[in-house]
């Protein structure tokens, strides 16, 4: 057996087939839970190359190694016998879903450079996804990896670019390469003259800048062992156990039993993401509440480090009654007892899963209401707006503590004004606020029904319903919260919506597909329309809307496009009055909208 941490360069350079065995389950990653936070990491690694390339004058060995490394867990493969002549062969017996993710995303990359004849970048992944063709005995053995026996010939389908997917698009795995596809050409972006330098970074980050922890069995390993010790439920001392223990032995004896108060309850203990790790929400937030006291990054494993070191020039007592109080503030707030203004924010932050902000929302949890609600209403623009234009969340964490900062220095009536003021004052654009006129251009042009989750995409819907509900004196102010989102023009439109007459058919094609999934050509329904209703043509379609429009929304839309046939210019136009909706719902503060949404 060998351990070692290797990167994808190294794990897929070698011509070698990982095969996952029959017996394992399907591909489950979806884009929730698993595509979105990889590509947030790849991007965000490949962002910080080019500012590390761009300080290092150029130099690619230097900028390389300034760049922070991102860890993606184990996988244990075990070696399968081969002849000498024969491709090098692993079984992978744990790791399969990250694997497999990771050839998607390689190919995908690959695939859209080679598109856009960005060819050196593409030669090069191409390398790490497909084997040496003299060396492989049939078809399927190209591919590096080779998943388990349902997902193959979705796999196939999705890896290979002369393959059509058209009948594999409910496979998670085509879904995945998809998405990846879709984040690396809005990656690359349309600058012809950076093009090449961004698909570099990308690059970089893919190959070069994630690490994965390899357990390399030899064919003598019982790998059943190896994946129940992996395995194996142990009950680790958490280290709020070892900050408790700590703290009871620095407190007066009379107060020891008193010091550490409710934070034994379930309530703290239970476990919540953190990024991409699982925590109990004690030991997440006592992180936080560090990094909010000393306006530094605190690592999941530094955090009695950090508190030790905090401790030792403060009496015992009066720290803990200040990690109390503001704990308190935060655990009123997460189990509800929030005011209108706190709830509105909550429920939309959870969506975004702003966990970076939790620093300064600690701080702005402690402010009167109204420094509080304007403050909690600017951060919210600002993330949404930031979400919408798909802008990079890399710098988010030293922005949150650089607010915490800001927010020390002033007094507690202003905090609402420091916000407003702080955000709207960042130019860089890892952090600039982005404008109403950048709303009104990504959202006609940019998919983000492909590149938005389902979530965070029927939230903007709600935003935009909401405030309809709140301009027309609504009786019933509340939007539901299972609605689902349509496509006007349906996904499967060929039957019954042809393409104009007398144009370029393959571009008509083009633009359609592309327009099909912006903001303009999507609207809400009160439950799933059944397929040949969502696909009929457009009269009957409209029909089968008002019977689903008890939302302002589709009564807005079906008034203001009644006799108008719904195409691409519809689309267009559309985009602009919904861009227009969001930037009245999620205000900039230099907008005459900002001081009427209060």
């Amino acid at each position: 057996m060998e351990t070692n941490i290797l990167t994808p360069k190294a794990l897929f350079l070698k011509d070698i087939r990982y095969t996952v065995p029959p017996f394992q389950r399907r591909y489950v990653w979806t884009q929730d839970e698993q595509w979105e936070p990889l590509w947030e990491d790849v991007s965000n690694r490949a962002a910080d190359y080019l500012d590390q390339l761009q300080s290092a004058n150029g130099e690619r060995v230097l900028a390389e190694q300034e760049t922070a490394r991102h860890f993606l867990g184990a996988v244990v493969v075990q070696q399968v016998s081969t002849a000498a002549k024969d491709v090098e062969r692993r079984e992978v017996i744990d790791g399969q879903q990250r694997l497999t993710t990771l050839q998607l995303l390689l190919d995908a990359v690959q695939y859209v450079c080679e598109k856009g004849g960005i060819e050196d970048v593409a030669r090069r992944l191409s390398k790490l996804v497909l084997n040496d063709e003299e060396l492989i005995e049939s078809e399927d053995d190209i591919f590096k990896l080779w998943p388990t026996t349902n997902d193959q010939e979705a796999f196939r389908h999705a890896m290979h670019n002369g393959l059509a997917t058209d009948d594999h698009e409910d496979s998670l795995i085509v879904q995945a390469h998809e998405y990846f596809q879709l984040q690396t050409r809005q990656w690359l972006g349309p600058d012809a003259e950076s093009i090449q330098v961004r698909a570099e970074a990308l690059e970089t980050a893919i190959t070069t800048m994630l690490q994965i922890v390899v357990i390399d069995l030899s064919s003598q390993d019982d790998p059943n062992v190896i994946y129940e010790t992996l395995n194996a439920r142990g009950t680790p001392l958490l280290e709020s156990d070892l900050i408790k223990n700590y703290v009871t032995s620095m407190a007066d004896k009379t107060n020891e039993a008193n010091i550490w108060g409710d934070l034994d309850d379930q309530w703290w203990r239970e476990d919540i993401r953190q990024g991409r790790l699982i925590r109990p929400r004690i030991d997440v937030l006592l992180d936080y509440w560090l990094e909010m006291y000393t306006c530094e990054e605190v690592a999941a494993s530094k955090v009695f480090g950090t508190f030790r070191k905090v401790a030792s020039g403060r009496k015992i007592e009066d720290l803990m009654s200040d990690i109390h109080k503001d704990l308190s503030n935060y655990r009123r707030y997460e189990e509800g007892v929030r005011k209108p203004e706190e709830e509105i924010f909550h429920y939309r932050a959870n969506i975004m899963q702003t966990g970076a902000f939790t620093p300064a929302l600690l701080v702005i949890l402690s402010k009167p209401d109204r420094a509080r609600f304007d403050a909690l209403r600017s951060l919210e623009s600002y993330l949404v707006r930031r979400m919408i234009c798909r802008m990079t969340t890399k710098d988010y964490n030293k922005l949150a503590l650089d607010l915490v900062r800001e927010l020390g220095r002033c007094e507690p009536a202003d905090a609402g004004s420091v916000v407003i003021q702080f955000l709207g004052d960042q130019t860089a654009d890892s952090r600039w606020w982005p404008t109403d006129d950048r709303l009104e251009h990504d959202l006609g042009t940019l998919s983000l029904y492909r590149l938005l989750t389902r979530g965070r995409l029927r939230m903007i819907l709600e935003g935009i319903e909401e405030q309809h509900r709140k301009t027309s004196h609504s009786e019933q102010s509340q939007v539901p919260k299972n609605l689902t989102i349509e496509h006007i023009l349906p996904q499967s439109w060929e039957a019954h919506w042809p393409l104009p007459s007398n144009v370029d058919e393959d571009n008509a094609r083009q633009e359609r597909n592309q327009l099909m999934h912006t903001i303009g050509n999507l609207t809400l329904v009160t439950g799933h329309l059944n397929s040949s209703a969502s696909n009929a043509c457009w009269p009957d379609k409209r029909l089968v809307l008002e019977d689903h429009s008890i939302l302002l929304l589709n009564r807005r839309f079906l008034a203001e496009y009644k006799d108008v046939a719904w195409n691409e210019e519809s689309i267009r136009d559309r985009s602009k009055r919904i861009a227009a909706l969001i930037a009245d719902v999620w205000p900039r503060p230099d907008s005459g909208t900002w001081e009427r949404s209060k």
